[in-house]
């Protein structure tokens, strides 16, 4: 299969992303430019204007529900893009439930019990599937120090190091970097290692 080929797979691809804040925004945006076909989305929070530093939103949107306005926002970029949303706040359960039928899993939450959950829903009850999280994403600088790290089927992207704090807050420039390095990961997992 040429690149060609490959790219055009794509959009017989879905990726589910659990959360839709500064990680999962921008990684939904890229993987909608990138061509994938259908996106998966959850997330039970309202935009705020203390979000538009880092997340794929716009002054209009405070107050509406992120998911509907990451819907709108993807749907401008890719008209033809499925995505599915999902208003809730993910447990477990609707973990499995909802991205069991999905190619990849994004893991773009922003609290350590939160990401702890998915990791446990996913490697118990959906070991096959990979999933890509984000970890040590706040502050600025140190380029160099956010990496892609494996182990199996889960991906690893960030620093591993600089979480979320007053002294290092979530700014837009290493949200960014890790978000698209996440959907690089997606990419690469859905042209390279996974069957077409």
């Amino acid at each position: 299969m040429n690149t060609a080929q490959k790219l055009e797979s794509l959009k017989n691809r879905s990726v589910g992303i659990a959360g839709c804040g500064g990680l999962g925004s921008n990684c939904a945006v890229a993987l909608a430019r990138a061509g994938v076909g259908k996106l998966v989305i959850a997330d039970f929070d309202v935009v705020n204007a203390s979000n538009l530093n880092r997340q794929y939103f716009f002054l209009d949107q405070v107050g509406r529900k992120k998911v509907e306005a990451l819907k709108e926002n993807l749907l401008r970029i890719n008209p033809k893009l499925l995505v599915e949303c999902h208003d809730l706040k993910l447990v477990s359960e609707s973990v499995i439930r909802l991205f069991n039928d999905c190619d990849v899993i994004v893991e773009a939450f922003d609290l350590a019990g939160e990401k702890q959950m998915i990791l446990e829903a996913v490697l118990g009850a959906l070991p096959e599937k990979f999933l890509v999280s984000g970890v040590g994403l706040a502050g600025w600088g140190d380029n160099n120090r956010i990496h892609e790290h494996r182990y199996g089927n889960l991906v690893v992207c960030g620093d591993l190091e600089h979480e979320v704090s007053d002294d290092k807050p979530p700014l837009a420039p290493r949200v960014g970097v890790v978000a698209n390095m996440q959907a690089n990961a997606v990419l690469e997992i859905l042209l390279e290692i996974l069957p077409a």
